[in-house]
């Protein structure tokens, strides 16, 4: 009994260490990426601002190609959105809105998942030229982790879980564009 009892005691401790911990750790996460793409800025611009073409270099919706898009309002306006089912676990299900176009310069997302988990985040798109013929893209994601899962964050490192797949879509973008 006195085994069980220093086992729960351990664990009550160890428990209350996290609870305390994820108190005063961060709860948000930003992670960005960015690329040269040896084409002018108004082109680049105008082929990422598109959600459906945002599905041709995305690495997430190249992991099924049987997954499920569907596409609401004027496509590369504020308001609207490119939603997605699939069965493969790193794609699950959601959505993605425009909500704020910086005419050339900037296209803001409201990102809502909701399998396999369910979660809401930022992300964005800029483009910058950097000179003559050369377009700077930058593509980030950022959100908040909740309390008390917040104490995960620095054991998921999202900067290298969710950056990879930023630098590979990134990559896959610019191999499209200099075709």
């Amino acid at each position: 009994m006195k085994i069980i009892k220093k086992i729960l005691i351990a664990l009550l401790v160890t428990v209350a260490i996290v609870l305390i911990a994820a108190l005063i750790m961060p709860k948000n996460y930003a992670v960005q990426r960015e690329i040269t793409i040896n084409k002018p800025v108004d082109s680049v611009f105008n082929y990422v601002r598109s959600l459906k073409n945002q599905n041709e270099f995305s690495v997430w919706a190249s992991m099924d190609p049987k997954m499920k898009s569907t596409f609401t309002g004027t496509d590369g306006q504020v308001g609207s959105i490119s939603a997605w089912e699939s069965e493969v676990e790193n794609v699950g299900s959601g959505e993605q809105e425009i909500t704020k176009i910086t005419e050339g310069e900037r296209i803001d997302f409201a990102l809502r998942f909701k399998e396999p988990m369910n979660d809401i985040a930022d992300g964005f798109m800029s483009t910058e030229t950097v000179a003559g013929n050369q377009t700077n893209v930058k593509w980030g994601i950022s959100g908040v982790m909740p309390y008390p899962w917040n104490a995960m964050l620095p054991i998921m490192n999202m900067d290298e879980m969710i950056g990879k797949d930023l630098q590979k879509g990134l990559d896959n973008l610019k191999q499209k564009m200099e075709k």
